[in-house]
């Protein structure tokens, strides 16, 4: 699911993606609101998709809370782009490990009250990521994780 936003990179990314793994794509743009999250995954339900996958955009962050609720409702198994998804009940989670990336601004802003230029330092993309499961939430819906997939994650939830 997603919002309506121009030039979004992640769908962009996502669409050869699908195609590649032979899956079929399900592009549901929504509205940020209670009834438009509703009829999203009403639609989600009624196209009968397998999982869903939010866009990972702050408006979203900031509804993850109903987001989660709506697809353990749907019993939609989910994954989020962020932790904090599987911390309010969502089921898995992969994406960067924010705490590496606040490190890493440290060092920056360490450099640059040292004296160095900020346009002289290197731009860093995010090089750790965490992969978190909520069993709790599998169990909701009915979902079964298998056990090689659960030896992948930085962390379980039971």
């Amino acid at each position: 699911m997603r919002a309506s936003v121009p030039g979004d990179l992640q769908l962009k990314e996502l669409r050869p993606a699908a195609l590649a793994l032979k899956l079929k794509l399900e592009e549901i743009e929504t509205q940020l609101d209670p009834k438009g999250l509703e009829i999203a995954f009403q639609t989600a339900k009624q196209k009968q998709v397998g999982a869903i996958m939010t866009a990972a955009t702050r408006n979203f962050f900031a509804e993850r809370k109903r987001i989660v609720e709506l697809a353990d409702k749907y019993r939609l198994p989910a994954i989020y782009s962020q932790k904090e998804y599987v911390d309010e009940g969502g089921l898995m989670s992969y994406g960067a490990d924010f705490d590496d990336l606040y490190r890493k601004a440290a060092h920056y802003v360490d450099k640059i009250l040292k004296g160095a230029k900020p346009a002289d330092l290197p731009v860093q993309q995010a090089t750790k990521f965490e992969f978190v499961i909520n069993l709790k939430a599998a169990k909701q819906i009915g979902v079964t994780i298998p056990p090689d997939v659960l030896a992948r994650a930085n962390q379980v939830i039971k």
